[in-house]
C-alpha cells in the first residue's frame, strides 16, 4: 500500500551567516497524522517549520506540502496550510468575532460572518465573541488563534509550541481540538516542548538534533528502544552496594545511584523481569529493602538520552540557541 504524505521534505538546508540553523532535514508525515517535532533548544525546530510554511527559502533541499513542490508552488502551498505560531497573531483591539471575519476575508472565504460564527461556536468562544480579544485569558486567546488558522480548511495545519505558556486545563482544550481535527482528516505538525503533549497526541515523534532528525517513530517505538527502569530504595549506603550488585546481574546494565535517596537504578531490555522476581533477589541477597519499583520509560527518559550530546544551554557547534531565533 503507497502511503499518502502530507510534507515530505528530503534534504532541507539553511544558513544564517556562520550559523548552520537546519542542516540535511529528511521528514515525512502520513497525512491524516500528528508528527511532533522534538528536540533541545537551538535544534532547528523552529526553523524548519519556517521553511516548510514558506516563510524561509531553503538554500538547499527539496519539500512538498499537500502535494505542492515548496519552492516552485509556494503560492499553492501557503493557499493548502494553516499556521499557528508560538505567540498569538489575533488582533487584541478587535472582537473575536471581527478578528474571524477578518481573515476569512483575507483569505477570501465565502460566507465570512457565518465561517466566524461556526468557528465561534467550535472553540467555544460564542458568548465571548463580541468582547475585544485583549480581554481574553490566555487560553481563550489561543483558541481564536487556533480557530484563524482553520478559517480556509487547510489540509496541513502547523501549529508551533501551540500551549506554551498555558495552564493544564486550556492545555487540555487544545489537544482536544487537534484530536478533532485529525479525526476529520486534517495533517497536524506539532512542534513543542511538552514531552507529554507529544506522547498524548503524536502518531510519530521526529527528534530533531542539530538541524537534522536523528531518530523517528512512533512514542511506544522511541520509548522501547530504553527498557525498563528499575530503582530500588533501601535502608543505607552499605546496602546500595548489595543493591547494585543484585542489578548489575539482573539486568546487565551498570547501575546509577542517588544517594540522597539511597536509591539504586538500572535500566534493562529483559522483558521477563517482573517486580515480584526482583523483590525476591535482593531478599536472598540480604537486602533491606524499603521501596522497589519497575517502569516503562517517558518520552523525557528517550528526549534525554537521544540529546545527551547537546549541550546543557542547547547549543550546537559553537552557536546559540538564540542565534537562530535572531537570524531567522
Amino acid at each position: 500500500m503507497t502511503t499518502t504524505y502530507a510534507v515530505l521534505s528530503e534534504g532541507l538546508e539553511k544558513r544564517f551567516g556562520r550559523v548552520h540553523a537546519v542542516r540535511g532535514l529528511d521528514l515525512a508525515v502520513a497525512a491524516g497524522t500528528v508528527c511532533a517535532v522534538l528536540g533541545p533548544n537551538g535544534a532547528g525546530k523552529t526553523t524548519a517549520v519556517r521553511l516548510l510554511t514558506t516563510l524561509l527559502r531553503p538554500d538547499a533541499g527539496s519539500a512538498r506540502i499537500a502535494g505542492h513542490d515548496l519552492v516552485r508552488e509556494a503560492a499553492a502551498v501557503r493557499r493548502r496550510i494553516g499556521v499557528t505560531g508560538q505567540y498569538a497573531s489575533v488582533d487584541g483591539d478587535l472582537t473575536g468575532r471581527e478578528n474571524l471575519r477578518l481573515f476569512a476575508r483575507l483569505h477570501r472565504v465565502r460566507g465570512p460572518a457565518d465561517r466566524a460564527a461556526e468557528l465561534l461556536g467550535r472553540f467555544g468562544l460564542t458568548e465571548a465573541a463580541d468582547r475585544p480579544a485583549s480581554t481574553y485569558s490566555g487560553g481563550m486567546r489561543r483558541r481564536l488563534d487556533l480557530a484563524a488558522s482553520l478559517v480556509r480548511r487547510p489540509d496541513v495545519l502547523f501549529l508551533d509550541e501551540p500551549t506554551t505558556g498555558l495552564d493544564p486545563a486550556a492545555r487540555n482544550d487544545i489537544w482536544e481540538a487537534v484530536r478533532e481535527l485529525t479525526r476529520e482528516g486534517t495533517t497536524v505538525l506539532l512542534t513543542t516542548q511538552y514531552l507529554e503533549e507529544a506522547d498524548q497526541l503524536a502518531d510519530d515523534v521526529a527528534l530533531v538534533d542539530r538541524g537534522r532528525v536523528a531518530h523517528t517513530g512512533s512514542p511506544a517505538q522511541l520509548k522501547a528502544v530504553m527498557g525498563t527502569h528499575a530503582e530500588v530504595v533501601v535502608a543505607d549506603a552499605d546496602a546500595m552496594v548489595r543493591a547494585a550488585a543484585v542489578l548489575d546481574r539482573m539486568t546487565g546494565a551498570e547501575p546509577s545511584f542517588d544517594r540522597d535517596r539511597n536509591a539504586v537504578g538500572a535500566v534493562t531490555r529483559d522483558t521477563t523481569l517482573t517486580l515480584p522476581r526482583l523483590v525476591r533477589e535482593l531478599d536472598a541477597a540480604g537486602v533491606p529493602l524499603l521501596d522497589a519499583s519497575l517502569r516503562p520509560p517517558t518520552l523525557d527518559d528517550v528526549f534525554l538520552r537521544l540529546t545527551e550530546g547537546t549541550a546543557a544551554d542547547g547549543t550546537t557547534d559553537g552557536t546559540t540557541g538564540g542565534d537562530e531565533e535572531r537570524a531567522a
